[in-house]
């Protein structure tokens, strides 16, 4: 299976709307520590588990997870490299708007 990572724009918005609901990304640092079935990632949650594989649904879609049957349960597991592609993007616009805010304080005090 191929790694998967972000290769366009729909991407990315799939994996920040995603991140967008607070039990997701729950879900997403919970993972963070090794993979869960799906009962342990709803034991912290007030919300049955249908309602949790919701969750997890919207999470496979956009790459970030991946499930697998393994005997009776569903295994899930956190696609690292997704979050790192995200985490590039992020980085980049960080570089870009830092550099443009000092550019911009010193266009300031100089003009003063």
């Amino acid at each position: 299976m191929a790694t998967p990572t972000l290769e366009s724009e729909l991407d990315l918005d799939a994996v920040f709307a995603a991140l967008g609901h607070p039990a997701r990304r729950a879900i997403v640092t919970r993972l963070g520590r090794g993979d869960a079935t799906v009962s342990e990632l709803a034991e912290p949650f007030e919300m049955t588990l249908p309602g949790v594989s919701k969750h997890l649904v919207v999470l496979e879609r956009a790459g970030i997870i991946t499930r697998a049957r393994v005997g009776r349960s569903r295994q899930c597991s956190l696609q690292a490299p997704v979050l790192e592609s995200a985490e590039a993007w992020l980085t980049s616009r960080r570089e870009f708007w830092s550099g443009s805010l000092d550019s911009f304080a010193t266009f300031i005090e100089n003009d003063e």
